[in-house]
């Protein structure tokens, strides 16, 4: 038995002094910051959605501005609309050499009672871009507007199923809610189903479902190909570039708008010189050219926010949310 706790005490010890060398290892004599090894991001969900572009595309431009010179590698971890993920870096606590890309789900998901893991359990490091809600059908679908698709689901709301990427009382359902209810659907009666491993538009266009309440960035090249068409985008004024043409729900006077924020955090107990450096890192990219031509070309909109602003709008964020749950009547777990 002794042994035993010898070796244990001794291996704990160990994890600790680990943990410690990742930080003070990397800290240069200015008591600035900088990786010694290769970052790996999480994207808590399946290829091509809205986290795995974002997470992709802001290591592609930090590792080719030369923003940060170790390798940038994404790896997916999907389930439970996020909370796998989560749960993953739950466990690198104190590691400044994992990160995770995220938005609404880290709060509507722990309010729902799915994962046991919040923002809280993390560090916010810096949010880089806001994304907007749209609302599509196949291209031969009967419906041309979100007000036409209301207006049928106002007599029986049972007769179409949404689908989309995130979890049931999650983004995707919520936000498609928010809007139902504002133009008078019977939201308790909505059929929504969840596909987190990217057979949504598959689901789509082969007719298993009826609409699919995802991004702006995720509608635009099957829209381009005419496989599908947006009904309504959830900004208050119509997007420039490849989304110009999609309809505001506002303008079909649906009064409601909805902004899909996403960002990046550490594990819990990050180091202060690593979250720094990270949150200028961020900042740097936002400024970048090459990293406003990946907005434009996803309809991104700059919505850029450093540490301390951050947590202050998640804990709004939260707030926020708790009122819509209840006010949609949405049971919380």
């Amino acid at each position: 038995m002794e042994k035993f706790v010898k070796a244990t005490l001794v291996g704990a010890l160990g994890l600790l002094l680990v943990a410690c060398g990742d930080s003070k290892d990397s800290t240069t004599a200015d008591g600035s910051w900088e990786p010694q090894r290769n970052i790996e991001i999480i994207a808590p969900s399946g290829a091509g959605g809205g986290w795995d572009t974002t997470a992709r595309m802001a290591a592609k431009v930090l590792e080719e501005e030369g923003l940060i010179n170790k390798g940038i590698g994404v790896v997916n971890r999907t389930g439970g609309g996020g909370a796998v993920g989560w749960a993953y870096i739950a466990t690198k606590e104190g590691s400044p050499y994992n990160l995770f890309v995220t938005s609404p789900p880290i709060i509507d998901v722990p309010l729902n009672g799915q994962s046991k893991y919040g923002y809280e359990d993390f560090t916010p490091i810096a949010n880089v871009i806001a994304d907007y809600g749209a609302f599509a059908v196949r291209s031969d679908a009967r419906w041309d507007t979100l007000a036409e698709l209301f207006e049928e689901m106002r007599e029986d709301p049972q007769s179409v199923t949404i689908i989309g990427s995130s979890s049931p009382g999650s983004m995707d359902h919520l936000k498609f809610a928010q809007f139902a209810k504002e133009a008078g659907v019977d939201i308790t009666k909505i059929k929504y189903v969840s596909e987190q491993d990217g057979g949504e538009i598959t689901a789509l266009l082969n007719g298993s479902v009826d609409v699919f309440s995802t991004s702006v960035s995720q509608t635009i090249e099957q829209a381009k190909a005419g496989n599908i068409k947006v009904l309504a985008i959830t900004a208050a004024e119509r997007l420039d570039g490849d989304a110009a043409a999609f309809p505001t729900a506002m303008e079909q006077g649906i009064n409601s708008t909805y902004i899909n924020w996403r960002g990046f955090f550490g594990p819990k107990n990050m180091p202060e010189e690593a979250l720094r450096y990270y949150e200028q890192k961020f900042k740097e990219l936002t400024e970048t050219d090459a990293w406003k031509q990946v907005r434009a070309n996803y309809g991104w909109n700059d919505m850029y926010m450093g540490h301390e602003e951050y947590v202050d709008f998640l804990q709004n964020q939260v707030e926020i949310t708790s009122a819509i749950l209840s006010e949609l009547g949405i049971e919380r777990k």
